[in-house]
């Protein structure tokens, strides 16, 4: 993100538009209905991806005759309006991917481990053309958020959520550690934990149904009195990749498109509905066709040496090994790479090619 000077056309919303330009994407979309999906956070995150983006691209998809849409699940409960995500502002509707009530799919049966039902949102699986418009953090479950993330966790239901998740292991409650704070209950972004009769002081407990295994509230826990019964990230990891080659072997050969914002890059997902300080500096946008690529470009761009120390809670000791965000959640962001490549979905290898 370099400036050559003080201009406007220095500035990274100009060269996104000169980008898009350069990308070749014009003539893919063109005539095609278009599903933008992304992340429109929750509560009081800002560190989502900024309107002027999103209208500059839709902006753009408009002049290369496409009709667009902005899509991810749960919209309406999330208030994306609170962040400046409107029709009116972003030039295109912003709809929930599964529809208001959450129950418009497609399922898909796929066999790994105890995966088993990939439940493509209906909106994702009717569009003609995929833009994957992603923006780059951390993630306690995977290391890394990025497109596959935003493909796995987002163009699903809340069904396929849990069985990637389930992958990982399932909840534990030591009664003797916990202390009755109550934290772990709104830390829950779907309502799936309480405590029994007795209120704070009763038995904590789970209603599978409705939880995605997130384990915001094993993260937000002082006590660590929620565990994970067993712990094995790489099959998350490759349960993630499976969603997402599936989500996108539904669209035609070259109908879909990744896009990666790197600004504001925090150790959290925008799930948990609040903004932390970055961890570095902003580094700009990244784009392209090949899905296993720009995730080995992000992650490789983003280096420890480049740390901001306010990025990282006081008293959380960052580990010695590995990429930066290995060294915050204990996970190799790079295995989810080699997920993707195993299942088919292209190459690490890469050539950056900048755009001044």
């Amino acid at each position: 993100m370099a400036y050559a000077r003080y201009e406007a056309n220095q500035t990274l919303p100009a060269k996104f538009s000169r980008m898009l330009k350069k990308s070749g994407l014009a003539e893919k979309v063109k005539g095609k209905t278009v599903a933008i999906k992304m992340h429109v956070g929750d509560g009081i995150t800002y560190s989502t991806i900024p309107p002027v983006f999103i209208r500059i691209l839709v902006d753009f998809l408009k002049e290369s005759d496409a009709r667009c849409f902005i899509t991810d699940h749960y919209v309406y409960s999330r208030h994306p309006e609170q962040r400046g995500y409107t029709e009116s502002n972003l030039g295109c509707p912003v709809l929930d991917d599964c529809s208001y009530f959450g129950k418009y799919f497609y399922t898909k049966t796929v066999d790994y481990k105890s995966l088993r039902h990939i439940d493509i949102a209906g909106l994702i699986h009717d569009a003609d053309f995929l833009i994957d418009f992603s923006h780059v953090k951390g993630h306690g479950s995977c290391g890394f958020g990025g497109a596959c993330k935003n493909i796995a966790m987002g163009c699903v239901t809340d069904r396929t959520r849990h069985e990637i998740h389930s992958l990982e292991g399932g909840l534990v409650w030591d009664k003797d550690k916990c202390i009755h704070c109550g934290k772990c209950i709104p830390a829950c972004n779907h309502h799936a934990n309480s405590f029994s009769e007795g209120g704070a002081k009763g038995k904590y407990q789970v209603n599978y149904h409705h939880c995605t295994m997130c384990q915001h509230c094993l993260k937000v826990c002082p006590a660590h009195a929620i565990t994970l019964d067993s712990h094995d990230y790489a099959d998350f990891q490759m349960g993630m990749a499976v969603c997402t080659k599936t989500v996108l072997d539904t669209f035609e050969p070259g109908n879909a498109f990744f896009i990666n914002v790197l600004t504001a890059i925090t150790a959290l997902c925008d799930c948990w509905g609040m903004t932390t300080p970055s961890l570095v500096p902003d580094i700009g946008i990244m784009a392209s066709d090949d899905i296993v690529a720009i995730e080995r470009a992000c992650i490789d761009a983003i280096k420890v040496e480049d740390l901001i120390p306010v990025g990282i809670p006081q008293g959380m000791e960052l580990g010695t090994e590995g990429h930066l965000f290995q060294r915050l959640h204990g996970k190799n962001p790079y295995v989810q790479l080699d997920c993707l490549q195993k299942v088919g979905l292209g190459s690490q290898e890469y050539e950056l090619v900048t755009v001044k």
